[in-house]
């Protein structure tokens, strides 16, 4: 698959929720299997976090078929009271932002 990062260990900025539901925003008919690959987490744990922001309103699915069509709720404000005010919308702008400038911009060797 291509995009998919190199292996990492250690602590991150950004929680696997928050990869997950990029990765979602940027192509809504995903296979949860391209997203574990993309996030670097098992299918499983992806099928958890979706559940999870299901759960709390912040993704919807429609299947048709074989195939899971998701749907982001954009103006859904994130949990915790740090980014209070803030929506899923402003932070996937961020993060959807920087994976498109990294594409397109080769780094240096």
């Amino acid at each position: 698959m291509v995009g998919v990062p190199e292996s990492h260990s250690g602590w991150t900025f950004i929680t696997s929720h928050a990869r997950v539901l990029a990765v979602i925003a940027d192509n809504p008919n995903v296979r949860i299997r391209d997203i574990a690959a993309r996030c670097r987490l098992t299918e499983r744990a992806v099928s958890r976090i979706i559940a999870d922001l299901e759960q709390d309103g912040y993704l919807s699915h429609t299947r048709d078929g074989r195939t899971n069509t998701y749907r982001i709720e954009p103006d859904k404000v994130l949990r915790h009271p740090a980014e209070a005010g803030l929506s899923v919308a402003s932070l996937l702008s961020l993060l959807l932002h920087d994976e498109s400038a990294r594409v397109r911009k080769p780094v240096a060797r």
